[in-house]
């Protein structure tokens, strides 16, 4: 209710105020200082509520040396891990792959781990918010950590990216948008709702948070078939030596982050300071195009800055695409920012670049002899987006593949190009007890076909199918897809 009464106050404000330009010479509005003095109440309000500290001399209850490296002896460890089991519905069980993480993290990582004590003040308060909404248990925020170090720029070598390590087909399912300026698979906001919906979707297919961890790991399909070969077992320690090697890693490394969480400073590691914490920012919605170096002329905040608190715009600019775009930034500079929004928009309007208009997404099939970067060339797009558009790590494609361009500025292409259409629902599978089967349908190609099944690739449809001809698929053929467990 407060921080609307403040808006409201500093809008009247920037109405009655003057501006006026003489090329790239600027009149900044001071913000209200009075309505700046009630902001910093608040804000510290929330700090003092909440105990925020990096301070070592408070932290250090043990008063370890800076050099110190204590021994916990793992019946310690064991108790303690015991106890935070006690406090949530996941279970966080105690082995020596557990013991081992623990050693990882308070150990080589150390300094990785003073890091995300830092970075958790700002993330953790709003993974929290959202989880409420989702009623997902709160030891899930250190899954972030686990998939990203809480880096929200963060990119695997497969495609994944943000803070929850999204694909880009994944980010898509729960409407994350990518394109040449944005990137919200990025946004700590709504990558953290989508992380949420997609959690809460694995446990109620398989009612247990392990089993849902490992599915967001390696995909339901690998845990599904891992169900099958432990004979119908439904608990991951039971099958996990059935799923792929990296979740066979997961579930110890997040319980093991769990404890490190609760207890660094037992081994002498505490938070680094952060930029801002969660309380200390605030957000705007902006409509136009905004470039991060029009905000810096107002407000002073560096662009290393605002790209920090606001990852998913990837070229600096907030694109004018008729959506309504959220910005992030540190509490003392939103009245500052609200108070010359109308002039901001106007400096050195004449070389701001429009955002994402005309953008339209198109579908490439690929042709024999075409190579990712003649076809990102051709397009004029970056190789680097190419891949992440369509999740592809290395630069092997096929031919009949289809490839997600997003093209912006009304840009033609001499290329082929076929308008994106929505995909029709496949015919069932069906199998004769030792084979699974796909019926061909018109205008499938076998990169199609194996993108329909979990766990299935165009080598491995191949190798089950002897000469089988990508360019010979004929409607209501019958193809082998996977061998019956």
């Amino acid at each position: 209710m407060m921080r609307n009464s403040i808006i409201f106050l500093l809008v009247i404000g920037a109405n009655l105020s003057l501006w006026s330009q003489d090329q790239d010479s600027i009149i900044v509005i001071e913000d209200d200082p009075e309505v700046a003095a009630i902001d910093s109440m608040l804000v510290a309000g929330y700090l003092n509520h909440f105990c925020f500290s990096t301070d070592t001399l408070i932290l250090n209850v043990n008063d370890y040396a800076s050099d110190s490296v204590p021994k916990i002896s793992e019946e310690q460890i064991r108790q303690n891990l015991a106890f935070l089991d006690a406090q949530t519905p996941m279970a966080l069980t105690y082995n020596s792959d557990v013991q081992s993480f623990i050693n990882l993290y308070t150990g080589r990582r150390a300094k990785m781990t003073s890091r995300v004590l830092g970075m958790a003040e700002l993330y953790f308060p709003m993974f929290e918010q959202i989880f409420d909404k989702y009623d997902i248990p709160y030891e899930m925020k250190y899954l972030a950590i686990v998939e990203s170090a809480l880096n929200p720029q963060a990119r695997s070598h497969a495609g994944a990216v943000g803070l929850w390590q999204f694909m880009h087909a994944t980010g898509k399912m729960f409407d994350l948008r990518v394109n040449s300026y944005l990137d919200e698979r990025m946004d700590p906001w709504k990558s953290t709702d989508a992380a949420c919906q997609y959690l809460q979707s694995l446990y109620d297919r398989y009612g247990d948070w392990d089993l849902a961890l490992a599915a967001y790991n390696c995909g339901p399909g690998n845990v599904n078939k891992a169900i099958r070969r432990s004979g119908g077992k439904r608990d991951y320690w039971s099958l996990r030596n059935y799923l792929p090697k990296e979740t066979r890693s997961y579930v110890p490394a997040f319980i093991a982050v769990n404890y490190v969480m609760n207890h660094a400073a037992d081994h002498n590691i505490f938070p680094v300071q952060p930029s801002h914490n969660f309380f200390e920012c605030d957000t705007i919605q902006v409509r136009k195009t905004l470039k991060f170096d029009q905000i810096e002329a107002f407000t002073s905040i560096p662009t290393e800055e605002l790209i920090f608190l606001n990852p998913s715009y990837r070229r600096n600019v907030i694109p004018g695409d008729g959506a309504i775009h959220s910005l992030r930034l540190p509490v003392e500079s939103v009245g500052l920012f609200l108070a010359n929004e109308d002039s901001m928009y106007e400096y050195r309007k004449d070389v701001v670049q429009e955002a994402a208009i005309a953008q339209s997404e198109l579908i490439y099939r690929v042709r024999r002899g075409d190579v990712l970067g003649k076809i990102a060339q051709d397009h004029s797009v970056r190789l680097s987006d190419l891949k992440a558009w369509n999740n592809i790590r290395g630069n092997t494609i096929y031919p009949g593949q289809k490839l997600t361009i997003y093209l912006s500025g009304g840009k033609k292409s001499t290329s082929q190009i076929t308008p994106a259409k929505k995909q029709t629902k496949p015919a069932p599978a069906t199998n004769d007890g030792t084979f699974k089967y796909h019926t061909v349908q018109n205008g499938d190609t076998l990169w199609d076909i194996a993108k329909i099944y979990d766990g299935v690739s165009v080598d491995q449809l191949l190798k089950l199918n002897e000469g089988l001809n990508n360019k010979r698929l004929q409607p209501g053929q019958k193809i082998k897809i996977q061998k019956i467990s």
